[in-house]
This record gives structure tokens, sequence and C-alpha cells, in this order.
């Protein structure tokens, strides 16, 4: 069976891993966006309510996940977080599947992951693009963010793969610390590049 390239986006917070993905989109590339995923499946109604209100009592109401209340059960609490995981990985796994049955007779499909490294998720795309800009240009625009503090940031900087290694293990980097412009060209070269070479 024919399946669509798989490449993997990603990037560290502030990189413009978003603005990337939206480009793809208008390029008529289908995102499956891990993320999105994980606010569907914890949103008013989602499927994980009943699991994660089970495994953490008080974290979920009509509006579904309450996520600082989730984020303080979770925070800096490495088991604790495991155990979260294992609720909603799977469940992001099998909405990705589903996807990709989708979209079975596309060339070309986008995974963004914002942690893609971190968890391993480099093991089921055919290619990994990691966006990347300065580190002043990512600080800028994470310390712009609603509620984001230095530590905050730090604390997420410690979670994630060093950018530096994250380019060294990329299959392709686009810079986004240049204009908007230049990063759509890019990313419209490497669509041309992709599906001239799998074509």
């Amino acid at each position: 069976m024919t399946r669509p390239f798989i490449l993997g986006l990603t990037g560290s917070i502030g990189m413009g891993k978003s603005a990337v993905a939206a480009m793809f989109q208008g390029l008529g590339v289908p995102v499956f966006d891990a993320d999105k995923a994980v606010h569907e499946l914890q949103g008013p109604g989602g499927a994980l309510l009943g699991p994660i209100e089970e495994a953490f009592p008080g974290t979920t109401g009509p509006q579904g996940v309450d996520r600082q209340k989730l984020g303080a059960a979770v925070f800096g609490n490495d088991a604790e977080l495991r155990r979260l995981e294992k609720i909603v990985h799977p469940a992001v796994a099998a909405m990705r599947a589903q996807f990709l049955k989708d979209m079975a007779h596309e060339p070309l499909v986008v995974f963004d992951i914002p942690l893609l490294f971190e968890k391993g998720g480099n093991a089921g795309v055919d290619a990994v693009l990691v966006v990347s800009a300065g580190p002043e240009a990512q600080r800028a625009r994470v310390l712009a963010r609603p509620g984001m503090t230095e530590e905050k940031f730090e604390k997420i900087l410690g979670l994630q793969v060093p950018d530096a290694e994250k380019r060294q293990r990329a299959d392709f980097v686009i810079d986004t610390g240049v204009s908007l412009a230049e990063t759509r060209h890019a990313v419209q070269r490497l669509v041309h590049s992709i599906l001239d070479k799998n074509s």
C-alpha cells in the first residue's frame, strides 16, 4: 500500500512551529497537530475526561480539563506525569493513525509534534524538520506570552532537547529568525523538493 511521505515537524518553544505548520496547510499539505488532538481529547465532552478525572480527581469539569489544576498535579512530579502520559499518548496515537488512514491518498503529510525527539516520535516519520531561531528571538517571543515568566521559560527549556542538538538530528532545518516571506519560501522549496523526490 502506498502511503504519504510523513514529515515530522518540531522545534523548541517559541521557535515559530505553529506559523510554519500553518504555511504547510496554506500549501494544501495536511497537518496532524498533536497539541490540537490533546485539546480535543481533554476539551468539553472529550474522550479522556473520565480517565483523567479518575486518575486525578477534581481536575476536570463541564469545560473539560482544568489545565491549571492538572498542571499543578503533574508539574515537577515525574511519576504523575508518566501516569498522565499513559492516558493521553495512546489516544493521540490512535487519532494520528486515523488521520494517516484518511490521508492515504496524499503524497505528503506533516505530523506537528512539539516533543518529537523527547518522546521518540521521530521513529514514526520519514524525515524530521526542525524550526529554529536565535536564542534572543526565542526568548522575546516566549516571554511575550500571557502568564509566562523567566522561571517557567527556563523550566520548559530544561525539559526540551536543546535547539542545537535538534538541528543536528534534523533532516531539514528552517530558520524562523528571518522575515515571514523568507520562511514561507523555505517551506515552499522544501515541499517541492520532497514531492519531486517522491513522485
